[in-house]
């Protein structure tokens, strides 16, 4: 491996513009994915010892070393290189280097696209152990890998000469298996399942090659590691179920499964001694989040597959689209909030729940955030599921496509409002001249168009937000004390046209089609494309792309920008317009009032003013950041770093890479700095 050093970290100016590639848009989040970390006990925000920065994935760091007056002297400390790149295998054409490191001491953990584990000195980068789970290469979907979870424990037996993995290190392959290593070597745990392995896909019937993993750290709760897995979209009814399950951290055995069935629905018999699994359920793929007090896991589960049908459902989609609180212990179904009824959208919950305390009537209480891909931010009290604030049912409109049906009515947020346009409108056309502005207002007026939940029809209906949404994985991040949440969101959308079995589209996809899906044993193919005018630029009205604070004290937001510039979106063309554009990753806040972020298309990590919105600093990156960004202080010398990897994504385009990237700031800083000259974006869009 290589280890790179520099002092250089400010990057060029800023953006610049590529309009074909934001065809890509919504295509990025074709491979739903995610699930979270939560285990070590690290000293609560001096360290980063699981996937969201605690087990309630609040991403927040108590550190004030890196503040608003001194962050424009970040410099690269160190970058580090995993050798993980497309080309590096054969059969591998697109990966999402997408991982968020995790600390334990002075050990940094992660994981890379193509299921390899590393362990690299917090100070220095320079690498102890790497591990390769020599996957098998499955399927064409994006490889990718968020992070790994640990657990901090005594060895399995102390007394034997050479003792079996204490702090073990949890990671899953692309090949669905989950793996235990030794944190301390990099050895598998031979006392964990098969070698070190437990094979995923027991239990799942038959799984087609690539249809599922996990894509994201599982979750360490007590002595358990709790797994979900991502399920190809839109592939075939019937899929593989989206079974939660707990193994055992020690030897792998099975704890507990939570099969997300409707109440009362009977479990299916064991066959061979090997517990088995309802298909075509619910999957979670995002970010679990941990209540430890309350011995609580609260799973975000996305919808069954395919997502554009569900006449074939019959009831199996009561935990779709649904916040579900588990028993940790037991794996008990505690409580379920539904966010979309009956998703026929992929509206599934693709961020981590945000666990904070509401202030509301003079108590605090325990309360869980959660954001979606329709821009409606829910605040329900985490020990009940119930909304802290009301939430209306609101008629919505209704399918025409036959042997569908659709909700009558779908859940509206009060407080905060939604965060996400409610329609868009053929007078809303964006165009850069007035041909594809027209071309985009004719397209927007011809296509079915009823706002939020307009379903999919058989003459194409658009749907806004897209499937990228909105929120995404990366989340939100929560400052506690000046009761900030801080999200970037999504404005893009999409077209969707059911094409009948009968004489229909073979799959295919196209430059800028996102593809026909099979949507195999329904009536119907499903065609998703990203709503663009005839230069590929997207037909709504910018920003396309946004970073907000929400005040959870009065529900407003308190300011927002534009997000992501077109720099490095047009070859030798080198102009970076802020339009703000999709992006992919999330932020991180500090307690000295600074929100990190990468994410954008244009590969920087930025610095942000958390209370104005205004940015302080960016720093070139090596390749896209489509990930979320860490900050921790040294237990060697008490520096605090942020780090991010820098690897970009194959579905949204941007640079690959393979770097790990450490910022920190000079070793010999003057104490008093004065603040920082800003590069301010405007202080609200005019959503």
């Amino acid at each position: 491996m290589r280890i790179s050093f520099s002092t250089s970290a400010f990057g060029p100016s800023d953006l610049r513009t590529r309009t074909a590639v934001l065809a890509w848009v919504c295509a990025l989040i074709w491979n739903g994915f995610a699930i979270q970390s939560a285990g070590a006990e690290e000293p609560l925000g001096t360290g980063w010892p699981t996937y969201g920065g605690d087990p309630g994935g609040a991403r927040y760091s108590v550190l004030s070393q890196i503040t608003p007056a001194n962050v424009e002297r970040l410099e690269v400390a160190w970058t580090y290189h995993t050798g993980d790149i497309p080309g590096a295998h054969p059969e591998v054409t697109k990966t999402a280097f997408q991982a968020t490191p995790i600390l334990d001491g002075d050990t940094l953990y992660f994981c890379s696209p193509l299921s390899r584990a590393f362990a690299l000195d917090a100070e220095t980068g320079r690498e102890r152990w790497v591990f390769d789970a020599a996957p098998r290469i499955e399927g064409d979907m994006t490889k990718t890998c968020r992070g790994v979870a640990l657990w901090r424990g005594e060895r399995s037996d102390p007394g034997i000469e050479t003792p079996v993995c204490g702090a073990r290190v949890f990671m899953g392959t692309i090949d669905a298996r989950l793996v235990a290593l030794d944190a301390e070597t990099g050895a598998a745990c031979a006392d964990f399942g098969e070698g070190g392995r437990v094979d995923l896909r027991v239990g799942l019937g038959d799984v087609v090659p690539g249809e599922m993993y996990m894509t994201s750290p599982p979750t360490v709760i007590g002595d358990v590691v709790v797994t979900g897995a991502m399920i190809r979209d839109n592939f075939r009814m019937n899929a593989p179920g989206g079974v939660i399950r707990a193994f055992d951290v020690r030897t792998g055995a099975l704890r507990w499964a939570f099969d997300p069935v409707p109440p009362g629905t009977p479990s299916l018999a064991s066959e061979g001694g090997v517990r088995r699994f309802w298909r075509g359920t619910p999957n979670a793929w995002s970010i679990f989040s941990v209540d430890l007090e309350r011995g609580l896991v609260f799973v975000p589960f996305g919808n069954p597959s395919p997502d554009f049908f569900g006449g074939h459902r019959e009831g199996f989609d009561y935990y779709g689209s649904s916040v579900v609180a588990l028993d940790g212990a037991t794996g008990e179904a505690r409580w379920r909030f539904q966010t979309v009824h009956h998703d026929l959208w992929d509206y599934d919950l693709a961020s981590q729940p945000t666990l904070l305390e509401i202030e509301k009537n003079g108590l605090m209480i325990p309360a869980l955030a959660q954001p979606t891909k329709m821009g409606h931010l829910f605040l329900l009290d985490r020990e009940t599921g119930h909304p802290i604030y009301p939430v209306e049912e609101r008629a919505v409109p209704q399918t025409d496509v036959p042997g569908e049906t659709s909700a009558p009515t779908q859940p509206f947020p009060t407080f905060p409002r939604p965060l996400h346009p409610p329609r868009l409108r053929p007078e809303d056309a964006f165009g850069f001249t007035p041909y594809d502005r027209g071309a985009c207002r004719d397209r927007i007026a011809s296509l079915r168009n009823e706002g939020i939940f307009t379903p999919p029809s058989l003459g194409g209906s658009i749907q806004y937000p897209g499937v990228a949404g909105g929120s995404n994985w990366g989340g939100a991040a929560y400052d506690p004390g000046r009761r900030l949440l801080v999200l970037n969101q999504n404005f893009v959308a999409q077209v969707h046209t059911l094409i009948a079995r009968e004489g229909g589209a073979e799959p295919r996809r196209a430059a800028r089609h996102m593809g026909v899906s099979p949507q195999t044993g329904t009536p119907f193919l499903i065609s998703q494309e990203v709503l663009v005018s005839p230069f590929g630029v997207p037909c709504v009205p910018t920003p396309w792309g946004s970073l907000m604070a929400i005040s959870l004290e009065t529900g407003e937001k308190v300011w927002e920008i534009p997000f992501g510039s077109t720099r490095d979106m047009v070859p030798f063309f080198p102009i970076g317009l802020n339009f703000g554009l999709p992006s992919m990753g999330g932020p991180i806040v500090t307690a000295s009032g600074l929100v990190f972020i990468g994410a954008s298309m244009d590969r920087y990590l930025r610095a942000f003013d958390v209370v104005s919105g205004e940015l302080l600093w960016r720093g070139r990156l090596p390749a896209g950041g489509q990930a979320t960004p860490m900050t921790y202080r040294s237990p060697r010398s008490g520096r605090q770093f942020v780090v991010i990897a820098a690897g970009g994504h194959g579905t949204l385009g941007t640079k690959s890479g393979d770097s790990v990237v450490a910022y920190s700031l000079p070793e010999s800083l003057p104490e008093s700095l004065p603040q920082s000259p800003s590069e301010p974006f405007p202080k609200a869009s005019s959503r």
